[in-house]
């Protein structure tokens, strides 16, 4: 077991703890929280790299914490209401068709690589901002109207952008 893959195995049982602490009402914990498990998120990558800890393992493990974390708050910040319900749909909606082409060409016999497209890296960005936004809203006293409003539309936008560029490559490889 690596040092990285131990810190995304942290970071998975993270998950319940802050999501837990947010619907306790402990929002600055919550939020802090948050932030701790993003850093280590950076340092597991680093150390990874750094030290030549990369693995197999490690490459299902690191996603699979941050798409576990990511989804389970946005769930969890949208039943609060402090990002809409609507946008919560999208999100998960991208997830599962991606989820599904990739079993699909399994099933076909002709797995798919997953490989991080740009749009889907600037996706996750607007996506760890959005959710750090709408925790710090309300640990902080913080009003972020017109903010928050334009970062829900942006990772709105590019959800949408990033199903649609996946849903090509995906017709391009099943196509051969």
């Amino acid at each position: 077991m690596t040092i990285p893959n131990l810190i995304s195995i942290i970071r998975l049982a993270m998950v319940p703890f802050i999501v837990w602490t947010l619907l306790d009402g402990q929002t600055v914990l919550a939020f802090i929280l948050f932030v701790v498990v993003g850093i280590s998120d950076g340092v597991d990558g680093f150390i990874a790299r750094r030290f030549n800890q990369q693995s197999e393992l490690g490459a299902y493990l690191d996603p699979l914490a941050d798409k576990t974390l990511l989804v389970t708050m946005f769930v969890a910040l949208g039943y609060l209401e402090a990002i809409p319900l609507w946008l919560v749909v999208i999100v998960l909606t991208r997830d599962v068709l991606i989820l599904a082409g990739v079993m699909v060409a399994f099933v076909l016999g002709d797995p798919i690589e997953i490989k991080p497209l740009f749009v889907s890296k600037a996706n996750t960005a607007v996506q760890i901002v959005l959710v750090a936004l709408a925790l710090s809203m309300p640990a902080f006293n913080l009003e972020l109207g017109v903010i928050h409003l334009v970062v829900v539309w942006t990772c709105a936008i590019l959800t949408v952008a990033s199903a649609f560029a996946y849903f090509v490559a995906w017709t391009r490889h099943v196509a051969g």
